[in-house]
């Protein structure tokens, strides 16, 4: 039976449920603890759940009560096997303060997601700070009444105590990726808040005073941390009232540095590598200095960074002031030079430092990882954020539903995107929570026991590690996928070179731009844009996205009046379609290629205004090149015998023969072919025309005759038709030849022929 159920460790197991009371003469002992058993086959790990709570059992002093809360609650059971199974850690925790166990039982109160104010009050407690004083803000505030080591113990049971509560709720699935990475923040929060009071108690009596801001940064600050992961801050200080700064900061940084040491005994290690200067730089410094560094000295990853900044512990009003001074230079980084490259070699670095061997391992930072989406969305964020502040969340998730909802990712994209990216970021919770470490790392292929182990954590069952391991390499190819095509878009690059002001197709802004950019009616071109993007429809908020870039390239070309004009009425022809706007804003450069031939070709604008669909060709260089002489005869001779009438053959050669014009003299505009290959494709373009029109009127005099022609027939191509050097606007000069066929009358032939001609 426990085979069947997917135990593995037999021996031990029926050893461990014997201990337990469950199991008897191979079988469970009754109703209750057939329900135990099964639950926890349906555990990550069922050995370990079952061996877990058996060690469980003899740790707690009324083992009667927990055998009867594991039978009687199904609630429970399922929490409690469930962290049992999927975390070591969690059960040593559990036989280290066997008490703790309580904490799973009142399904109600688990229903309610604790607040940030509740998680601190409960630290708080833990070190003896009196509730009663305000929170620790720098040298004020509550501060803890236990000795040191004390405190640091009771605050890392306590902490472990909120933990498994959390992850409890997680591995039954009654929080989502979002919540989990929420609530871990806001431990996070509470945990520092409870160190800084701890570190408090470290100062002498005659310290200086100050006040402490304590600024989440990364994954903290943007609340989706890890169950395992160092929490990055700033420090800002200043001095209380008229006290001395070099003292405040002294003394500002005793604390930063114990609260620091406290913290990382109880739960993780404070990084405060993102703080100016990095390691090389002081520890805290004041409003002041933050300022100037960031002004003057900065790189553009330190902004990228200081997107997901926010106050987390200390002095919040300090820590305010910090991020509204940072804010405007976070949501300007995008105008400086390079920027977008900037980013993308960042990324690319990133990726070069992974080991070979360990690459296609890593949820976080290998390809089709973590990193892929986020960088993809923060690199979005700040180039779009400048102008629209509805795309500035800290967090991803809702970032890029904001992005979504913007016009700037499609609706499917972002779809998948988040789908992957809570795919991934549940996996990385349960690689952490096996041991509470800190990794990214998939077992190795060979290492089948820990792979199923994974899968089942992340919910896989039937099939566990062959579907998690397909899965896996579905959604790794995905999010590289979309990767590529939001991170490398080109439209990117345009618009973050464009000033704050030009990025906003305001009105102001707009007829001042047009007149910049040599428009000659810059009042009609602007009741064009306000065409193009009034009303607050996703159509509109797309080509507000791409036409502050695109005008810069309309003014480049010939006419930028004409081309502006050009693309109102493609748009209008087309914009109700799912995939223009969408093949503009997201597939290589089409958007410029579209501005360049439009501005540049009256050709090409009619061609384009009355044949829009193929707008699609100009996402493809391989879509441009002309086709082979035999390919076009036979698509225009196939188009025309679809038809039944002669008109409507007729309708159809034309529309291809658009089409195919429109290739050509598009690869000729953008220098894809040379004038020798553009004379050979124009006249194989007219040949295949004249096939076709050959094969309509044959069809239609024989349908008039109610018979076969009786000649044959032949069209001979002469001059720049007849040596492939045909041009946009030459003729097709031809002779017509005929021979009746055997028997037939020369005459009658004649006759036949001249019908034909």
């Amino acid at each position: 039976m426990l085979v069947r159920l997917g135990f593995a460790d037999i021996a031990e197991t029926e050893a461990a449920l014997v201990a337990l009371g469950v199991w008897q003469d191979g079988r469970p002992a009754d109703e209750p603890a057939a329900e135990l058993v099964t639950a926890a086959a349906d555990a990550a790990d069922p050995d370990l759940a079952v061996t877990a709570l058996s060690r469980l059992l003899e740790a707690v002093d009324d083992p009667d009560e927990l055998r009867a809360a594991v039978c009687g609650r199904a609630g429970f059971r399922a929490r409690l096997l469930g962290v049992l199974g999927t975390s070591v850690a969690l059960g040593e925790h559990l036989v280290a303060h066997p008490a703790d166990w309580h904490t799973l039982v009142d399904d109600d109160q688990l229903q309610v997601r604790p607040s940030r104010f509740g998680l601190t009050s409960q630290l708080l407690a833990a070190v003896g700070a009196p509730a009663d004083e305000p929170l620790p803000w720098g040298t004020g505030g509550a501060r803890a009444t236990l000795p040191t080591g004390q405190a640091v113990e009771r605050l890392r049971a306590a902490y472990r105590r909120c933990l498994l509560s959390l992850a409890a709720r997680d591995v039954v699935g009654a929080v989502s990726v979002e919540e989990v990475g929420g609530e871990l923040a806001d431990l996070a929060s509470a945990t520092l808040t409870a160190g800084l009071a701890v570190a408090l108690t470290s100062l002498a009596e005659d310290a200086a005073p100050c006040r402490l801001a304590v600024i989440g940064m990364g994954k903290a600050g943007g609340r989706e941390l890890n169950y395992v992961s160092d929490v990055d801050v700033v420090f800002v200080a200043e001095p209380l009232d008229e006290s001395d700064d070099d003292a405040a900061l002294r003394t500002a940084t005793r604390l930063a540095a114990e609260m620091m040491r406290v913290c990382g005994l109880v739960a993780w290690p404070v990084d405060a590598g993102l703080r100016p200067e990095g390691g090389a730089g002081p520890l805290v410094r004041t409003l002041a200095s933050h300022t100037a560094y960031y002004r003057r000295w900065a790189q553009t990853w330190e902004f990228q960074a200081l997107l997901k900044a926010r106050p987390m512990a200390g002095d919040i009003a300090l820590g305010e002031d910090f991020t509204s001074m940072t804010a405007p230079m976070v949501w300007s980084v995008g105008t400086r030079k390079g920027f977008v490259e900037d980013v993308q070699a960042m990324r690319r670095r990133v990726e070069s430092t992974l080991p070979a061997d360990r690459a296609d391992r890593e949820v976080k930072l290998g390809k089709g990882g973590l990193r892929d989406v986020e960088f993809a969305v923060q690199l979005l964020q700040l180039v779009h954020g400048r102008t629209d502040e509805t795309v500035r969340s800290p967090t991803t998730l809702e970032a890029l539903q904001q992005l979504a909802d913007g016009g700037y990712v499609g609706r499917e994209d972002a779809r998948h995107l988040a789908e992957a990216y809570r795919w991934l970021r549940t996996v990385e919770h349960r690689l952490q929570l096996h041991r509470l470490r800190r990794t990214h790392l998939l077992p190795a292929a060979d290492d089948e026991q820990g792979i199923r182990r994974v899968a089942r954590a992340a919910g896989y069952r039937k099939d566990a590690v062959a579907t998690f391991t397909r899965e896996r390499a579905g959604y790794g190819r995905e999010v590289r996928r979309l990767h590529e095509k939001l991170f490398y878009r080109p439209l990117l690059s345009a618009v973050a070179r464009l000033p704050a002001d030009q990025a906003s197709l305001t009105p102001a802004a707009a007829k001042e731009r047009l007149e910049a950019l040599g428009f000659a009616s810059p009042a009609i071109a602007l009741q064009h844009l306000s065409a193009l993007t009034e009303g607050v429809s996703r159509r509109a908020a797309i080509q507000q996205t791409l036409l502050p870039a695109m005008l810069g390239w309309f003014a480049d070309a010939a006419d930028p009046d004409a081309g502006l004009l050009a693309f109102r009425q493609v748009s209008d022809a087309l914009g109700s379609t799912p995939w223009y706007l969408r093949l503009l804003r997201d597939e290589g450069s089409a958007a410029q290629r579209l501005a360049q031939l439009l501005a540049s070709s009256r050709l090409i604008s009619d061609l384009l205004v009355r044949a829009p669909d193929a707008v699609r060709l100009l996402a493809d260089d391989a879509a441009l090149q002309p086709r082979d002489r035999a390919a076009l005869e036979s698509a225009f001779v196939a188009t025309v015998r679809r038809r039944d009438d002669w008109e409507g053959a007729v309708v159809a050669a034309r529309g291809l023969r658009r089409e195919e014009l429109l290739r050509v003299a598009c690869a000729d505009l953008l220098g894809l072919v040379d004038q020798e290959q553009v004379g050979t494709a124009l006249s194989d373009v007219a040949g295949a025309v004249l096939a076709a029109a050959l094969v309509t009127a044959v069809r239609k005099v024989e349908s008039e005759r109610r018979g076969e022609l009786p000649v044959r027939l032949a069209v001979i191509a002469m001059g720049r038709l007849g040596g492939g050097e045909q041009g946009y606007g030459s003729d097709a000069d031809v002779l017509f030849v005929h021979d009746a066929l055997p028997g037939v009358p020369e005459g009658e032939a004649t006759a036949a022929a001249s019908q034909i001609g």
